[in-house]
């Protein structure tokens, strides 16, 4: 059955939601001493979008005109984006931890006519560019140069312009906002890619507007539910979230300081916050190593409780709750409801776990070039290991070889300026290619068991998920930051491990190694003696040809600074190799 989409757009979704509830709460930012989220109502909201799009409109930005934005996710990103939209433009999504030759290459490809940067330092990135398209640079934090090419003006002075022009033309986004259709440019996002230059994915209203209705379908979002978003609004991942916002009316607290976290986690008190795996492994470490570490019959009640609290409703698990789970949630800030996990896999030790703990993660299954989000776990029915049962009215099939492929209202329009990679990535009868193996149950739960380019093949012609191996091994060693397995063309699987920081600053407490350098305890004897029992675990859950012969405890953990991690902290493996070639070189001497 077809979902019903009631939007023409995007600013056609959000004038409505301002009109309907002009009154609520919508975003929220931190107060200046983080004592309190600072809350703006959706009219204040549309009154400082629709000025910012009257303001682009003044800068001579038309239909489907490309306004990148290359800042961290606080509400001016909200703002700009709504803006950029209601002037009947379209984002072009750039990472504030792109660097000057990617940002230059993005702006320049994408053809974006403005720039609006989170500050100076974000601008400079184009200095030495030749962008002969740009004309503007709009900074939301700082003082715009006045002799600077482009020409730089700040958000604020921006919005005065705007409410100038609207001043003198009240009607002006009105009549832009109504001839904005379906099939039009709305965001232009450029995978990160684990491989290659990045490539402009272009995402329509209509694959928007279908995300923000299928959410809303799913019981995941309420309009008295408070959401904690900091995810990057770069990513498609953290775009699909505002949609479902201006659906559903949905509170929502906007703060991107990952470092804040768990601090305000406490403050904010959200029911529901989403998250790629990696922020719910280190909240699962911290509390395995907590237990580990107390010892004793601390311990054994912690084992007790994780046996014991999926039998819900039962006194034990009542008991169970109250020693030791109670503490997570408090964690947490008291009130989640739903935990949504996306971006990568959710290892089944880490899902059972949160289970148990009475706060089961919903994981999903989208990419960027599905408006992020196709499938998901229902809230009451999450089946740990899989990716849940389709959103909407999308289509999925798998093909002959596994690969899961995907046909509907949130996939792309193509990759901008590369008709041939456009071609490739659609079969015959328009089903998107998502690279991705997997499997469909009867009843229509996604597994997904590995990419299909990431598959590594032996010397001697056998296959290795190595997703599946390393979910398995950071699920076992709570040390693990993260862990990446190597076999290609090799004749046996070796792994690169990088550690924890946190983690290893509590198992060197009190040792030979506080307060040692990470690089000098990366080396260590111990951290070897450490890591290799539990890569023995890891190979006796194992085929034999998976197994792991060797391993490298990695001198620093991967980041997307170096390269090694996407934005959404998927492993570059390609560059991750290149790296760390002489550590993986070493593991196969002689072989």
């Amino acid at each position: 059955m077809a979902l019903e989409i009631p939007y023409r757009s995007i600013p056609d979704m959000f004038l409505r939601r301002v009109a309907v509830t002009p009154d609520r709460q919508a975003f929220a930012r931190p107060a200046a001493d983080d004592s309190r989220p600072v809350w703006s109502t959706w009219a204040q909201v549309g009154e400082r979008a629709t000025a910012i799009a009257a303001g682009l409109r003044g800068l001579g930005v038309e239909a489907e005109d490309r306004v990148a934005i290359l800042a961290g996710t606080r509400l001016d990103w909200v703002l700009a984006d709504l803006g950029v939209m209601c002037a009947g433009a379209a984002t072009t999504t750039v990472y504030p931890t792109t660097g000057p030759e990617d940002t230059a290459y993005i702006l320049g490809d994408s053809g974006s006519r403005v720039l609006i940067a989170e500050d100076p330092a974000q601008a400079a990135k184009l200095a030495g560019a030749t962008l002969p398209g740009l004309t503007h640079v709009v900074l939301m934090d700082g003082t715009a140069d006045p002799g600077a090419t482009p020409p730089q003006l700040t958000l604020a002075e921006l919005e005065a312009r705007g409410v100038a022009a609207l001043a003198g033309e009240p009607d002006l986004i009105k009549n832009v906002v109504a001839g904005i259709g379906p099939g039009d440019l709305a965001t232009l996002i450029y995978t990160s890619g684990t491989t290659g230059r990045p490539k402009g994915v272009e995402l329509l209203h209509r694959g928007w507007c279908w995300e923000a209705v299928a959410q809303s379908e799913l019981d995941l979002m309420k309009p008295d539910d408070l959401q904690y978003l900091w995810l990057p609004l770069s990513h498609s991942f953290g775009k699909s979230l505002l949609c479902g916002v201006m659906h559903v009316g949905l509170p929502t607290y906007v703060d991107g300081r990952v470092d804040r976290l768990i601090d305000n986690l406490a403050v904010v008190r959200p029911t529901i916050m989403c998250a790629p795996p990696r922020v719910f492994e280190k909240v699962y470490n911290k509390v395995v190593l907590t237990a580990q570490q107390a010892g004793g019959a601390r311990a054994a009640i912690f084992a007790w409780a994780v046996r014991t609290g999926g039998r819900r409703g039962s006194l034990r698990s009542a008991i169970a709750h109250r020693l030791v789970f109670a503490k997570l949630h408090a964690r947490l800030g008291g009130r989640i409801r739903v935990l949504v996990a996306g971006a990568a896999a959710v290892s089944v030790p880490l899902g059972e776990f949160f289970a148990a703990a009475g706060l089961p993660i919903s994981e999903g299954y989208g990419l960027t070039e599905t408006s992020a989000g196709v499938f998901v776990n229902r809230p009451g029915a999450v089946r740990i290991g899989t990716c849940g049962t389709a959103l909407g009215d999308v289509e999925c099939r798998i093909d002959a070889d596994g690969e899961i492929l995907l046909r509907g209202a949130p996939v792309m329009r193509g990759y901008h300026n590369l008709p041939e990679e456009t071609a490739a990535a659609f079969t015959e009868d328009g089903f998107f290619r998502t690279g991705d193996i997997g499997e469909l149950s009867a009843d229509g739960y996604l597994r997904i068991t590995d990419r299909k380019k990431d598959l590594v093949k032996t010397s001697s012609g056998k296959y290795v998920a190595p997703s599946y191996l390393e979910g398995t091994f950071k699920a076992l060693c709570p040390y693990a930051s993260q862990a990446v397995v190597v076999g290609q063309n090799r004749n046996y699987c070796t792994m690169l491990v990088s550690l924890d920081p946190d983690a290893v600053a509590t198992w060197t407490a009190g040792g030979p190694l506080e307060g040692r350098p990470y690089a000098e305890i990366a080396a260590s004897e111990q951290a070897r003696t450490l890591v290799g029992g539990y890569v023995e675990q890891l190979n006796t859950k194992l085929n034999r040809w998976e197994t792991i012969k060797k391993f490298a405890v990695l001198p620093r953990d991967l980041s997307i600074e170096g390269g090694e991690l996407t934005p959404s902290l998927k492993i570059k493996r390609r560059t991750t190799e290149a790296n760390f070639a002489a550590e993986i070189d070493k593991m196969y001497e002689g072989a």
